[in-house]
């Protein structure tokens, strides 16, 4: 069973050493996108489950499992986006597993609402790029990594379409839904581990606002670093601001 679970999510320990920082990658990255971190590939589509992955906590299941399975009993979790949601939700289920949450680029909910939240996307907006992807995903894919980097960085746009094509498009298409339909807002005084927030002082997809509405709403004792960037994705378009920033977030 804990080979099962290790090679359904391509599961990879780096080094060795006396403690654990587990790495999250948010929708439409993998592995890869940790690799220029100084510090330092996808689940396979046969493994996805569509009645399990209709909410987050289908995947918080898998990261329990995965560390039961690697026999971790303590770590730091750096999660970016929606698996910084993941992180959160797991730290709530068994809190004596993690020492700290990194939340790199996190929001509690993606949709805008009409109380003034703002997580970044609009409702009309995104029954557009429903539509989109599912009338032609490579165009889509082309013309919503730029907008989701949200910086001129051809390399980087370039890396995130790689791996956005990598994903099966009902699979892309059904974990955005997924996560849009996800909010955690209610859940975060729940949270008694401490976390840092980790944002680029301008993410098109993430408002800043966002990380701020974290940071005032999680339970557990918070920090907020904002990163002098740009960008959704600044382990890749930033390494040598994001790794040291996440060195300085990690428990001594």
């Amino acid at each position: 069973m804990a080979n099962n679970i290790l090679q359904a999510h391509n599961v990879r320990v780096s080094e060795s050493g006396e403690r654990y920082i587990v790495l999250g990658h948010g929708m439409g990255t993998d592995q890869s996108v940790w690799n220029r971190l100084p510090f330092f590939t996808g689940m396979n589509p046969d493994s996805f489950d569509i009645i399990k992955y209709a909410t987050l906590d289908g995947y918080v299941d898998d990261l329990l499992n995965i560390l039961d399975a690697l026999g971790v009993d303590g770590c730091a979790y750096v999660g970016h986006s929606t698996s910084a949601m993941i992180g959160i939700l797991a730290s709530i289920r068994r809190p004596q597993l993690f020492s700290k949450l990194i939340l790199l680029c996190a929001s509690p909910r993606f949709l805008n609402d009409d109380n003034n939240y703002r997580g970044g996307f609009d409702r009309v907006e995104v029954q557009k790029m429903f539509a989109a992807m599912e009338a032609n995903y490579e165009a889509w894919v082309y013309g919503f990594a730029p907008e989701a980097v949200g910086a001129d960085l051809p390399e980087v746009i370039r890396e995130f379409s790689r791996t956005l094509f990598t994903m099966r498009p009902d699979i892309s298409l059904f974990v955005c839904r997924t996560i849009v339909n996800t909010d955690i807002r209610s859940v975060l005084g729940q949270v008694r581990v401490p976390c840092c927030i980790i944002h680029t002082a301008r993410d098109a997809p993430v408002p800043l606002s966002a990380a701020e509405y974290l940071r005032n709403h999680l339970g557990g004792r918070t920090t907020l670093q904002i990163l002098n960037t740009e960008d959704h994705l600044p382990h890749l378009s930033a390494p040598a601001l994001t790794g040291p920033a996440i060195c300085r977030a990690l428990p001594r």
